[in-house]
């Protein structure tokens, strides 16, 4: 109950501080036309108002306000306030009907429309064509400014300077070469420790002089280090803790071996000193080392070709894929051009993806904050390091979707999610909507504590995401642009491509594609008859050439020339297809097809991330193979959603008890093969059975490699004598 009069007042006072904020902002085309809303919105009111108190005095409801009136005021206020504030769309470097241009020669080849018909992109500045080069420009585009920055616990982050980082670097590569390394004879400086300063600072020192860098997984067992340890000959590793060197000590132990130095970041004791000596190896820290250097500096000779070999985990043996200065600089120079801004580093520096957006940061004379370390307060360090840039892995972007897609928040979502995507789709960004104040502010602090985006975003400070390394649902996406508001990005590419060869560019918020190839590279499709794809279709495997694509695997000649023609296109595996606008979306996979009894190609990597998409599943396996005529899956349920996903249909249990069920395992298979008709799977590329495992596949168990992609034959040795039982019962 509120009396008419007193309504009024406080109608008139709301508009006009409305109008005063309004005026505030330098706007002044928006703010005029809110005040005239707000103008014809209060003498309208108050006309309606007082003809009311009259007609109503002599009755007891003249206190009451019309429902109809109160609900037209609130949507006007709604339409005024979402009118004033909307943005400008953000203008496209390109035409977005048409964001990639055939080029002449019949082979199909597309470049990006961004370069408007120029030349490939090798670099950007002419003062940053070396990685040791860029460096330099970032000290002075910054005004030797912040650098790289660390946290105790519970503490503000401490900066080093760029001039900092750069002695500490001189001083660390001259210990290298004081030791014997150089770019003619022992290149190869190992970096085992997961992302801190001083991982980026024993990069740069071999940037400084021309050593090569070799990033070695976190994750790593002692069979692949080894194998990396003897392939490139390593003479040196640095190491953030004792832990790391152990593993190190348990790969050369007993055995003929390279390494004669191992560098650690951390304390140690004289148990671990004696135990490298007994394996012929010295232990220094690294303050030492750097102490060295200093006392034999050297001058920089930042001129090797060669900077990092990275190694790429698939089935067999690790390759190493040797890339150039030229590859990192080409492709860092194709991505946004960021400038003050703050990265939270915490996906791994052993994997491209992460190097690249921190030498963009890097070039423009940003800064870097690390994570402690810790993946559990991570949410912690982003309060305090407040990023405007955040890179995300999809893993963590579906389980955020997951978190708000329950059926009553996905109802209360849904009229919101279509008003900011209608906005998104005229090329319009914010979270300063109504909707975002309304609505999604709950959505982005009901998120999991895990899923550590969300905090930063909330606070207002990331302006930028980008997502990459794996594929990520249209759906999903869509919806996380509409609720987190800042501008996100998604990219695709290999290591071999150094990360990136094509991502969606500024303006462009629709889903379901990886964007234009970037101004680095061209890319073409090439027929997979076998697929039934076809490149004069626009369908076909894609294949990236350009001044970021690798040179080839260290010392293996056989698998460069299975990934790398003679034209020096690099054939990915993946297959893709050209959409209307010039932009590539991927939608099969060539490596690791086999065929059925009946003569059918199946891609299982296609089908697993379908699969995948289901609440109830974690992980799947889709196997089938030229003796049988379907196709079965292993499938992990996810322990954090399947008791609630199996108790909306009346079963209840421990998690074990849920895999164990036969009405679980029926829901599921009837879930998986639902989502499999929506995205258009063929009768004979969905499963007939499943079998439900309760243990995660891991690294741990021999499941996965470093970069948590599966390692398909030890899945099928594993699983071998479920697969035959689910065969057997197909059978009768």
């Amino acid at each position: 109950m509120v009396n008419y009069l007193g309504l009024k007042n406080v109608l008139a006072m709301k508009l006009m501080s409305q109008c005063k904020k309004k005026k505030k902002k330098k706007n002044m085309h928006h703010g005029k036309l809110l005040n005239y809303f707000n103008l014809f919105l209060f003498i309208y009111l108050s006309f309606v108002f007082n003809f009311e108190n009259t007609k109503t005095s002599t009755t007891t409801n003249k206190e009451q306000i019309p429902s109809t009136l109160l609900i037209s005021f609130l949507s006007f206020d709604i339409f005024s306030y979402w009118f004033a504030t909307r943005p400008k769309a953000l203008k496209a470097p390109c035409d977005l009907r048409m964001q990639s241009v055939e080029l002449p020669g019949g082979e199909f080849a597309r470049r990006g429309a961004v370069l408007n018909g120029g030349p490939l992109l090798s670099h950007f500045y002419e003062d940053a064509k070396t990685l040791y080069e860029w460096f330099h420009r970032g000290l002075r585009e910054s005004n030797n400014g912040p650098c790289l920055g660390s946290r105790k616990p519970k503490q503000p982050y401490e900066w080093l300077s760029y001039s900092e980082v750069i002695e500490r670097a001189e001083n660390l590569g001259s210990a290298f070469l004081h030791k014997g390394h150089s770019k003619d004879g022992d290149p190869y400086i190992g970096i085992f420790s997961r992302n801190r300063p001083e991982w980026t600072i024993s990069e740069l020192a071999c940037y400084t002089y021309s050593l090569i860098s070799v990033p070695l997984y976190d994750t790593l067992g002692t069979e692949a280090i080894s194998y990396i340890l003897d392939k490139t000959c390593i003479s040196t590793v640095v190491c953030d803790v004792p832990e790391k060197v152990k593993l190190l000590l348990d790969c050369v132990s007993g055995r003929q071996h390279s390494v004669k130095t191992l560098i650690l970041i951390e304390n140690f004791d004289t148990d671990l000193v004696s135990r490298a000596q007994q394996c012929g190896i010295d232990i220094i820290s690294l303050r030492d080392a750097e102490n060295i250097g200093k006392a034999h500096r050297q001058h920089p000779v930042a001129t090797c070709e060669l900077s990092v070999m990275m190694f790429v985990f698939s089935q067999g043996n690790p390759k190493g894929a040797m890339l150039t200065h030229s590859n990192i600089v080409s492709n860092v120079s194709a991505f946004i051009y960021v400038t003050k801004d703050t990265h939270i580093s915490y996906l791994p520096l052993a994997h491209m993806f992460e190097r690249v957006v921190q030498g963009v940061i890097l070039m423009h004379g940003a800064r870097i904050g690390y994570f402690q370390g810790d993946i559990r307060i991570l949410m912690d360090d982003l309060s305090t390091l407040k990023p405007t840039v955040f890179p995300v892995v999809p893993r963590l972007l579906n389980r955020m979707f997951d978190k708000v897609n329950s059926p009553l928040k996905r109802r209360i979502l849904e009229f919101a999610f279509r008003r900011k995507e209608n906005e998104m789709k005229s090329g319009i960004m914010r979270r300063d909507s109504v909707w975002d104040k309304i609505i999604f502010k709950k959505v982005q602090v009901i998120i999991d504590l895990r899923i550590v985006v969300v905090f930063s975003v909330v606070m207002g400070h990331v302006r930028m995401m980008i997502t990459g390394a794996a594929p990520i649902s249209a759906p999903v996406l869509t919806f996380l642009r509409a609720a987190l508001g800042c501008h996100f990005y998604e990219g695709y590419g290999q290591t071999e491509c150094t990360a990136g060869s094509t991502a969606t560019i500024p303006g462009d918020w629709t889903a379901g594609h990886v964007g234009a190839p970037l101004p680095c590279n061209d890319i073409k499709l090439v027929d997979v008859a076998e697929m039934n794809y076809y490149a004069a279709k626009g369908e076909g495997e894609v294949c990236v050439r350009g001044p970021n694509v690798f040179k080839g695997y260290l010392k293996d000649p056989e698998k460069t020339k299975e990934a790398l023609d003679e034209d020096g296109w690099v054939h990915t595996g993946d297959i893709g297809r050209w959409l209307p606008n010039g932009t590539l979306k991927i939608v099969d996979r060539k490596k690791h097809i086999f065929k059925l009894a009946q003569g059918e190609y199946i891609a299982p990597e296609k089908i697993e991330n379908i699969y995948i998409r289901s609440e109830a599943v974690a992980q799947a396996f889709v196997h089938g193979d030229s003796l049988q005529a379907c196709l079965v899956a292993i499938i992990v349920p996810d322990p954090d959603f399947l008791p609630g996903w199996a108790k909306k249909r009346g079963i209840e249990g421990s998690y074990e008890e849920l895999c164990k069920n036969k009405e679980v395992k029926k829901a599921i298979l009837e879930d998986i093969v639902k989502l499999g008709k929506e995205s258009g799977l063929k009768s004979f590329e969905q499963v007939k059975d499943i079998a439900l495992h309760t243990e995660m596949f891991s690294i741990q168990n021999g499941l996965l490699t470093p970069t948590l992609k599966a390692k398909r034959a030890d899945l099928r040795d594993c699983f071998r004598k479920l697969i035959d039982e689910l065969y057997s019962n197909i059978k009768i």
